[in-house]
């Protein structure tokens, strides 16, 4: 047992002693009898490539269930957490935004802490805030920004094959790419865009931005994620062992209100269509405007795709 500061002891699991199992303690303000809620929002990153998508699935792994049975260990409540949206299987976050409630009393800092001694290590927790009660992730939400890498060399990068998409046909033209993109910005009927599954009032989306860019590698940058040193949450960066000839690298970004399911693979799977030649730069909008799946391209793989940041 180690003293975390403010006169918390910490288990020598890293939980914090006032909130440990069986030792939980409560804020000493209460109305009615009962103790008094805390909103906390949590900002994640992520390493998608072990588990089955962000949502709880029985026996299979989940970052939910990760980061829920961590919140169980530091706090003794059984909590659910609810993101500001669902990534599949291998999709990975920058700035994945979490919100639970919790009559735990610990501060923040402290909490934080906790919470990141007890998650693996692709998963880490890189800021921790009090919100106002109410706080809702999704529907709260302003703008989400994603991000996709592909890699489009001859010969396979075997450190990106979990962050990138190895297209093998050739290198694309990420200038007609760009061209091509211009025509789905704005607010639009993305169905064209929508992988069935998924019930959704409106198909109708705004796209603020899509910036495409060759030679970034995979384009993550510390300052992007935010990170601080006294998180203990790691920081990830462009160069190193991850970076093949960047060059050889491209990333496309898109920002917008909301996204439908799959809306940012199968724009990036469209664009591919033009970049590789197949299509003419004037497809995409055609496609947009079918308000049809069929017309659109194929899906881009997951491995590709970051979820960026999430604003309020």
């Amino acid at each position: 047992m180690r003293d975390v500061g403010r006169g918390t002891r910490e288990l020598s699991n890293g939980t914090p002693r006032d909130c440990a199992r069986g030792e939980k303690m409560f804020s000493g303000r209460r109305y009615g009898g009962q103790p008094v809620m805390r909103t906390i929002k949590l900002t994640i990153a992520y390493d998608g490539t072990a588990y089955a998508g962000w949502q709880y699935q029985p026996d299979r792994t989940t970052v939910q269930q990760t980061l829920e049975n961590a919140l169980e260990k530091v706090t003794g409540e059984r909590i659910r957490v609810l993101a500001s949206g669902r990534t599949d299987a291998g999709v990975h976050a920058l700035g994945q935004v979490v919100g639970f409630s919790t009559e735990c009393k610990l501060p923040l800092d402290v909490l934080h802490r906790a919470i990141n001694a007890n998650l693996p290590p692709d998963v880490a927790v890189l800021e921790a805030a009090e919100a106002p009660e109410g706080f809702h992730p999704i529907s709260h939400a302003r703008r989400k920004r994603y991000r996709y890498a592909i890699h489009d060399g001859p010969v396979r990068d075997v450190f990106q094959r979990h962050y990138a998409w190895h297209y093998r046909r050739g290198r694309l033209d990420a200038e007609a790419m760009r061209r091509a993109a211009v025509a789905l910005l704005g607010t639009h009927d993305f169905s064209s865009f929508e992988t069935a599954g998924a019930k959704r009032a409106t198909s109708v989306r705004t796209v603020f931005d899509i910036s495409i860019r060759r030679g970034e590698g995979l384009g993550i940058r510390d300052w992007e994620l935010g990170v601080r040193d006294c998180c203990n949450a790691p920081r990830l960066r462009s160069q190193g062992a991850c970076s093949s000839d960047s060059d050889d690298s491209i990333v496309i970004e898109v920002e917008a209100d909301g996204f439908l399911y799959n809306m940012v693979r199968t724009i990036v799977g469209t664009l591919v269509e033009v970049g590789c030649g197949k299509r003419p730069e004037s497809w995409p909008g055609e496609v947009l405007r079918a308000a049809d799946r069929r017309a659109a391209g194929p899906t881009a793989p997951p491995q590709g795709l970051f979820l960026v940041r999430v604003e309020y």
